[in-house]
C-alpha cells in the first residue's frame, strides 16, 4: 500500500532556518504560498506573484533548501469569480496564469477555496488549551448581530453557479498543465455567515463538487479540522471520498460548527491513527501537512496557528502515526 507523504507549509520569507529544520526531520516536500514578498518580481513591468518568473525564483529557493514544492496553497484575487460578478473574466485570467506557471514548474496541486468576502474566520486567536498553550477558537453567537457585508445576501445557488462557470473554464487548462485543483472546505463549515452562503460546509457538497465537473483535475482538499465538524466518522469519510482527495490537512478541533476550538494534534476527539490508516487504505498519493497548531511557551505566533515549535511536535506525531500504520 502507498504510504502518505508528509509535507509542511512554508510561510517564512526565504531563506529561513525553519526550512533547514524540516529537512533535518525528514520532510522532503513543501506546500508553498505565492511569493508576494519578492523584490525580484517587480523587475519586469506587470509581473505578479502568480506569473512564471516570480514562481520560478520561489521554486528555486525552495529547492536550494532541499525541498520540493508539492502544492501551492494561495490564490490571486478571486471574489468576483466566487460571486459571479462583472470583472470575473480578469480574475479568471490571473488564475489561468497561475495554473500554467505551476504546470511549467512541475508543481502538481493547487489548493483553493470558495469562501467569498469573509474567508477563513475565528472569533478568538488566543484561547487557552492544554498547559496554557494558545489556540484559535470560533463562537458564532458573537456574530449574531453582525451586519451584512458589501455583498449583501448571497444565496447558495449563486455560489454553485459561479463555481460551475469557473470549473468549466479552468479544468481544461489544468488538465493540459498537469495541475490538480483541490478545493478546501469552508472554515468554519457553517452557512450562512453574515448573509453569505458557505456552500462547501457539508460532506455531500464535495460529492456535488466532483459531479459538477467530471474532469480528473477537479478534486478535494480534505482538511480534517473542517470535515471533523461535518461528520461523526472522519475515517469513514476519508474512505467515502477516496481517490477524489488530492491534498490533506492533518489537524483536529473540539466542538461543533457553531462553537469550537483548535487542539494539539494528540489532544482532540478524532481518532487520528484511524485517519492515517484510512489514507493508506485508499492509496492516497497526495501530501499531508500538519496545519493549525497551538502557540506554546517560548514560541512566536507571528502567523497564528503556525508556531514553529508546535509544528515540530505535529510533524513528529504524524510521522509516528504513519509508521504505526505501516507496521501494523
Amino acid at each position: 500500500m502507498t504510504e502518505p507523504a508528509l509535507a509542511e507549509i512554508l510561510l517564512e520569507k526565504p531563506p529561513h532556518p525553519f526550512w533547514t529544520v524540516l529537512r533535518q526531520l525528514g520532510i522532503e516536500q513543501a506546500v508553498g504560498v505565492l511569493p508576494r514578498y519578492h523584490a525580484d518580481w517587480r523587475e519586469s513591468a506587470g509581473e505578479q506573484p502568480w506569473d512564471l518568473m516570480p514562481l520560478t525564483l520561489y521554486r528555486d529557493q525552495v529547492a536550494e533548501a532541499g525541498l520540493r514544492l508539492a502544492a501551492i496553497e494561495d490564490n490571486p484575487p478571486m471574489d468576483k469569480l466566487r460571486l459571479g460578478l462583472p470583472g470575473r473574466e480578469e480574475e479568471l485570467e490571473a488564475v489561468l496564469r497561475l495554473i500554467r506557471s505551476m504546470g511549467t514548474l512541475g508543481i502538481p496541486v493547487w489548493c483553493y477555496n470558495w469562501m467569498p468576502v469573509l474567508g477563513w474566520m475565528r472569533t478568538r486567536m488566543a484561547a487557552p488549551t492544554r498547559g496554557g498553550a494558545l489556540v484559535s477558537s470560533w463562537d458564532a453567537a458573537l456574530l449574531a448581530d453582525a451586519p451584512l457585508t458589501y455583498a449583501g445576501f448571497v444565496p447558495d445557488e449563486q455560489l454553485w453557479e459561479a463555481l460551475a462557470w469557473f470549473l468549466e473554464r479552468v479544468c481544461p487548462v489544468a488538465e493540459e498543465a498537469g495541475v490538480t485543483l483541490a478545493l478546501h472546505p469552508d472554515d468554519p463549515p457553517l452557512s450562512p455567515i453574515r448573509g453569505i452562503a458557505r456552500i462547501m460546509s457539508r460532506v455531500e457538497s464535495f460529492e456535488r463538487l466532483v459531479d459538477l465537473n467530471d474532469s480528473p483535475a477537479n478534486r478535494i482538499t480534505l482538511c480534517q479540522g473542517n470535515f471533523a465538524l461535518m461528520t461523526d466518522d472522519l475515517p469513514a469519510t476519508i474512505r467515502r471520498l477516496g481517490e477524489r482527495i488530492a491534498f490533506a490537512h492533518f489537524r483536529d478541533v473540539r466542538g461543533t460548527p457553531e462553537r469550537f476550538e483548535e487542539t494539539f494534534h494528540d489532544d482532540g476527539p478524532t481518532d487520528m491513527l484511524a485517519c492515517m490508516r484510512a489514507y493508506r487504505e485508499i492509496g492516497f498519493r497526495g501530501v499531508l501537512r500538519s496545519d493549525h497548531v497551538p502557540t506554546i511557551a517560548g514560541d512566536s505566533a507571528a502567523v497564528a496557528g503556525y508556531s514553529h515549535q508546535a509544528r515540530l511536535h505535529a510533524i513528529g506525531y504524524m510521522a509516528g502515526l504513519r509508521e504505526a500504520v505501516a507496521r501494523a
